[in-house]
């Protein structure tokens, strides 16, 4: 089956100073703006993604067991996507597994992410069971599931809300299903974070980032994207309820967990 290929604009929204009171207090929103510019931004930004992605499916063949049933009384594994942008998860996963075996339902709060989702995964895998939502994922529902995806998600909601959200999710999965959190972090000591800080501006320099660019994204978002310690988020998942949570994944500041219901 052949696959369409978006048009991929370079990410330039921060390559001009600001000019204006509301342009430098402008806050950095998930737009149609944004959206345009979005997997060059994510592929030159966080460090790893790629890899990331790359291991879902791994994941998710070891630990999505076909536990739940499909709209047809089928058996499917069915996985969330909570804070999908473009689809890159569902997508990841989709081209590994074949339609009838998985129900994913991703979810982001973007109208234009969620528009822009909807028309790649139609085009790439249309025989898929595939639902696109526009929702707050601290509203939603979940049924029960197998595998749950967080991917630089909840370092955007107010910190009040992520235990919340992370209840949710525990209370979803199936007895055997696991979660995947993957954030971005600081460290504890201020030394090693201004290490790794500075680690990390220097990896968007060698992909090509100006001076400029560097700090616009970083004043657009401050007091937007909130990060948490490492030992933070291991210390909230156990308090949710899940006794086995280890870090699989770090790269720089950008870290991977799994935890295991």
């Amino acid at each position: 089956m052949s696959q369409s290929k978006p048009t991929i604009k370079h990410d330039t929204l921060f390559d001009k100073p600001f000019t204006t009171p509301l342009d430098k207090a402008s806050r950095f929103s998930f737009d149609e703006q944004v959206v345009a510019c979005f997997p060059d931004m994510i592929r030159r930004s966080v460090p790893g993604y790629g890899q990331v992605l790359a291991m879902l499916p791994i994941f998710a063949r070891r630990h999505c067991k076909y536990r739940q049933q499909g709209d047809k009384g089928q058996r499917v594994s069915r996985i969330y996507d909570l804070g999908c942008s473009l689809g890159g998860a569902t997508m990841a996963l989709a081209g590994e597994f074949e339609a009838q075996d998985l129900q994913i339902k991703a979810i982001d709060i973007s109208p234009a992410m969620t528009t822009e989702a909807t028309t790649l995964l139609n085009e790439n895998y249309p025989e898929h069971d595939i639902e696109v939502i526009t929702a707050d994922i601290r509203d939603v529902e979940l049924e029960p599931c197998d595998m749950v995806i967080l991917n630089l998600t909840l370092q955007f909601l107010p910190a009040a809300d992520r235990v919340a959200v992370l209840e949710k999710i525990y209370a979803a999965l199936s007895e055997g299903g696991i979660l995947v959190l993957t954030e971005k972090t600081h460290a504890f000591d201020e030394q090693y974070d201004a290490w790794l800080v500075e680690r990390y501006y220097d990896f968007k320099r060698a992909n090509g980032y100006t001076e400029m660019e560097i700090s616009g994204k970083r004043n657009a978002l401050e007091n937007v994207l909130i990060t948490d310690t490492l030992d933070e988020h291991h210390a909230r998942l156990s308090d949710v309820g899940f006794k086995r949570h280890l870090t699989w994944f770090q790269f720089l500041n950008f870290v991977s967990v799994v935890a295991f219901k």
